[in-house]
Parts: structure tokens; sequence; C-alpha cells
């Protein structure tokens, strides 16, 4: 049986998803690090836990965000970031194009490397996002 919280699929398997969808399981996989981070730092409610996970879910964060990863991607993180950045999207009317383009950028990343079980980097990523 498959063990869907401990996914170790091999690269080429990974690049054979599509990009949306590496940034489908890229925005859960980014959702629940959120949500994860949001309880391990204080106590809230869960009016404040549900209204700070949508600040740092919606795309115009997560683009600010990706530009941060940036300069701290391998060129293999590079690549799939840059699948997910030129993925054919449509846009909502709370971002730009370019927002949601790079928005969707970290989400097919944060999907690619959870797909290929290096949850030690992406915990390090992710990690250097919410530092101050």
């Amino acid at each position: 049986m498959e063990n869907y919280f401990e996914m170790n699929m091999p690269k080429a398997q990974v690049d054979a998803i599509s990009n949306l969808g590496l940034a489908h399981v890229g925005d859960g996989v980014y959702e629940l690090l959120c949500r994860s981070w949001l309880c391990v730092h204080g106590d809230q409610t869960v009016k404040t836990l549900h209204r700070d996970t949508i600040a740092l879910v919606k795309a115009t964060k997560q683009a600010e965000f990706a530009e941060k990863l940036l300069p701290l991607l391998t060129e293999e993180e590079h690549a799939w970031f840059r699948r997910g950045k030129n993925a054919h999207i449509s846009v909502p009317k709370s971002a730009t194009r370019e927002q949601y383009a790079l928005a969707t950028g970290l989400e097919a990343l944060f999907g690619a490397l959870y797909l290929s079980g290096r949850k030690d980097r992406l915990n390090e990523l992710f990690a250097a996002l919410m530092e101050e």
C-alpha cells in the first residue's frame, strides 16, 4: 500500500506530472506547512488561525516568498519552479499575472519536493520563508 504521508517518487516520475499537477499538490503541502507553523508559534483562536492562514497562502504573499527563495534554489529546484511559473493559468482578480505565476511556481516546487520525498529540503526552504 502506498504511504501518501511519506512520498518518495523517482525524479522521472515526478517530472512526468503536469506543471499544474505539481502546483496542485504543492498548494496543499504549502498550506499544511503554514497551518502547522501558525499552530506551533502561539496560542491563537480558530478565527485568528484562519485569518493568518489566508494571509500566508494568498498569491500575493506566495509571490513575495517565491522571490525570497529564488537565490536559495538548486538548478533542479529552479527547473521545477519555472515549470509552475510558466504554466497556463487563469489569474484571479486578487493578484497580478506575474504574482500568480510566481505563486504557482512556488507551489510546483513544493509539490515536486514533497513527491520526491525531500522533506528535509522542503522544511529548510519553508523555514527560510518564515524567518523574519
